[in-house]
Order: C-alpha cells, then sequence, then structure tokens
C-alpha cells in the first residue's frame, strides 16, 4: 500500500471522528434544547385532544394526522428557516412576533371560556367573525385548521426557546438543532396525542378479554377503567388545554413585556412564587409553579377579553374588507385584459 493512499485513509478517519463528535455536540444540544421547551410541550399536547373532542373514532387518527403533517409544516417549512433569517437579519423582531403569538392564544382559550359562560353572546361573537359551517366535512376543516393556527404559536414558542439555547455557531448548526427538536416534539407530542385518544379502544379490546383466569379478570378490569374513565379524562384534558392557552400566551406577554424593560408584572408574579414557597418548603417547587402559572393565567385572562372585542368590532371589519377588496380587484384585472 502506498504512502499517500495510507495518508487519504487517514484524512478519512479524522473527517469521521469530526463528522462524529459534530454529531454528538448537535445531539446533545437538541436535547438540552428540548428539556428547555418541556413546558411548551406539555401545554401542546394538553391543547390538542380538545380538536378530536365530539368526532367518531373513525376520524380521530386522520383528524390527529393532519394536525401533525400541519405541525411540521409549521416547523420545518416555516418556523424554522424564519428564525434563522430573523437571528441573522432583526433579531429584535422576534419578541414582538411572540407576544402577538401570546395575544392570539390568550385570545383563543378565553374565548372558548367565553362560549360557555355566554353561549349566546359567543355564538354572535363568531358568527360576527366568520359565517358558520354546517355540514361535518367542514366543521372537521375548521377544528384541524384551528389545531394548526394554535400549533403555529406554540411552534413558534419552541423554536424561539431552542434558538435561545443554541449557542452562538454557523447556521448550518443551528438549522439542524431546530431541525432535530421540531421533528423529535412533533412526534413525541402527537404520538401520545394519538395514544390518549384511542386508549377508549383499546379498553373495550381488554374489556372482551375472556375472564377465566387471574389475569384476564385483571386485564377486563383494566379495560373497563379505560372505557368508562377516558370520556371524563378527556375533558377534564379539554379544560386543561384551554387554561394552558390561556396561561402559556399570558407568560409569552409577561416575559415579552420584561424584555422591554416593563418588569413589574414579572417581578410580581415571581415573588408571589416565591412568597409562597418559602411558606410551605415541603411543596416549595409546585407551589412556586401553580402560583407562576396563575399569575400568568390572570394576565392571559386580561389581555383576551381585550382582544375579544377588538377581533370582534376592529380586525374583523378590516380582515372582511381587504377581502371584499380581492374579487373587485380581479373583476378589474380581466376587465383589463380585455381591452
Amino acid at each position: 500500500m502506498s504512502v499517500g493512499l495510507i495518508a487519504l485513509l487517514d484524512d478519512i478517519a479524522a473527517l469521521a471522528k469530526v463528522a462524529a463528535a459534530s454529531l454528538d455536540d448537535i445531539a446533545g444540544q437538541a436535547a438540552k434544547a428540548g428539556a428547555k421547551a418541556a413546558g411548551v410541550v406539555i401545554d401542546d399536547a394538553a391543547v390538542t385532544p380538545r380538536y378530536v373532542t365530539g368526532f367518531s373514532a373513525a376520524r380521530e387518527l386522520p383528524i390527529i394526522g393532519k394536525i401533525a403533517l400541519g405541525s411540521l409544516k409549521n416547523k420545518l417549512l416555516i418556523l424554522l428557516p424564519a428564525a434563522l433569517i430573523l437571528s441573522l437579519v432583526a433579531p429584535q423582531a422576534i419578541t414582538p412576533l411572540l407576544m402577538i403569538g401570546g395575544l392570539y392564544l390568550c385570545y383563543e382559550g378565553v374565548e372558548k371560556v367565553y362560549g360557555l359562560v355566554l353561549p349566546h353572546a359567543a355564538h354572535a361573537h363568531e358568527s360576527a367573525l366568520e359565517t358558520a359551517s354546517l355540514d361535518a366535512k367542514s366543521v372537521e376543516d375548521e377544528k384541524v385548521a384551528g389545531a394548526i393556527k394554535t400549533d403555529f404559536i406554540l411552534s413558534a414558542e419552541i423554536m424561539a426557546i431552542t434558538l435561545a439555547a443554541v449557542p452562538s455557531g454557523g447556521m448550518f448548526t443551528q438549522a439542524v438543532i431546530l431541525a432535530v427538536v421540531g421533528l423529535g416534539i412533533t412526534f413525541l407530542v402527537y404520538g401520545g396525542v394519538a395514544l390518549i385518544v384511542k386508549a377508549d379502544d383499546l379498553g373495550l379490546m381488554l374489556a372482551r378479554v375472556r375472564a377465566a383466569s387471574a389475569m384476564g379478570t385483571f386485564l377486563r378490569s383494566i379495560g373497563k377503567g379505560l372505557v368508562t374513565g377516558m370520556p371524563y379524562f378527556l375533558k377534564v384534558l379539554g379544560i386543561v388545554g384551554t387554561a394552558a392557552m390561556i396561561w402559556v400566551g399570558g407568560g409569552i406577554i409577561v416575559h415579552g413585556l420584561e424584555s422591554y424593560g416593563i418588569g413589574g408584572l414579572a417581578h410580581l408574579i415571581h415573588d408571589a412564587g416565591e412568597a409562597t414557597a418559602h411558606a410551605i418548603p415541603a411543596l416549595a417547587s409546585v407551589l412556586s409553579w401553580i402560583v407562576e402559572a396563575a399569575g400568568a393565567g390572570i394576565v392571559g385572562i386580561v389581555a383576551g377579553l381585550i382582544a375579544i372585542p377588538v377581533a370582534g368590532y376592529i380586525v374583523s371589519p378590516i380582515w372582511r374588507y381587504l377581502k371584499s377588496l380581492l374579487p373587485r380587484r380581479r373583476k378589474e384585472a380581466l376587465a383589463d385584459g380585455k381591452k
């Protein structure tokens, strides 16, 4: 074997070691960034099941599949390149965009509560925003579209947290880490949601197991428990999902204001959490989290209550007016073309 070939093989081996080290580094950074985004991931998992509530069992997995596909498009095709571009050319724009997204989450969550407390007023508000759809397919499409819009905001928060957790490095490394975190979180969230919503089917299958042995009796008991309990669990999860939208949105707004030097709310919420933790040291971390989440939730409720009339009386009329201009411009373009 020639000396040149040996040198070439040594170079290839060295490059392979560098590549392996880079992959390990990327995997480690992605794991750390994903852990920091865990709070938003939990909120995402809590929010999603409510979008399949009320549909037949046969439509549950297809709906989740559509939402998961939309989530991947959000993360990989829109948010990933947008995050990289903004971090390069306009990093100062990331915070206000996240705050707008947080306000949207507050609006969506408070609107759901508004619908429960004042259903007639909420129906009038919905009718003012958009014409209600009547057929089942359009209802499903609206649910999926609403879920993907909500996912977009939560995904933007996840990608922003990930980007902030990634040390300054090359754009390729940042892009790979964002992609790994985006893919991993999407499969984790929607795989978990699929298991949750199909647990009642598993329960039905277990409930039909013959009770010829102690194991059979045990499996039947588990199956009956799943069949009985899952509808209540899904309702509770839907409530948690709505609450999560409000407190996550409120938290985004609070942290956004703090980044602009308006830290009074953030300090007040943090101090309340610390005071509660010191009062009951045995449950310090749990109580601190609960109090801080409640504080963010109160901010989210106020923001949502402000956003509802703004959406109904300002945003919606402007949006309808802009949409009405499109057919007019098309007609004018056609008329100009005929001339």
